[in-house]
């Protein structure tokens, strides 16, 4: 999903895999992977960003893997991942990361320092031997 920060904040998922979808989705693992283009003159402001959702993320049943920032050169990408035990998870931990106060705060911080230009998610399934 592509998307501004006003979609995210909104607990928007339209184009998101929903767990109605397939039953059998439900119960797997979902992983979610993030690529930010940032604004290279506000990466501290995007640490901040990244900061406040691990913790949040973890919080909120999930286990963040991290963020991996630009290091060198004029790179603009940021990326992120976490995992959900299953799409239901994650879509409850959506649907409550819309109205949490501490989410919402971390939208309106992005939002406010402009540190993310764009974003795209994606979503994937672990497959094993």
């Amino acid at each position: 999903m592509r998307g501004s920060l006003d979609a995210i904040g909104a607990g928007a998922a339209s184009s998101e895999p929903s767990c109605r979808s397939n039953e059998r989705s439900v119960n797997i693992m979902v992983t979610c992977f993030l690529r930010y283009e940032i604004d290279t003159k506000k990466i501290a402001e995007f640490e901040h960003y990244g900061r406040l959702w691990i913790r949040l993320v973890n919080k909120m049943g999930g286990q963040h893997h991290g963020y991996l920032l630009p290091s060198e050169g004029a790179s603009d990408v940021a990326l992120a991942s976490f995992t959900f035990p299953s799409l239901m998870a994650y879509e409850q931990y959506r649907q409550a990361a819309a109205t949490d106060p501490e989410c919402q705060a971390a939208y309106a911080y992005a939002n406010d320092t402009n540190c993310i230009r764009r974003y795209e998610r994606t979503f994937f399934r672990p497959m094993f031997e």
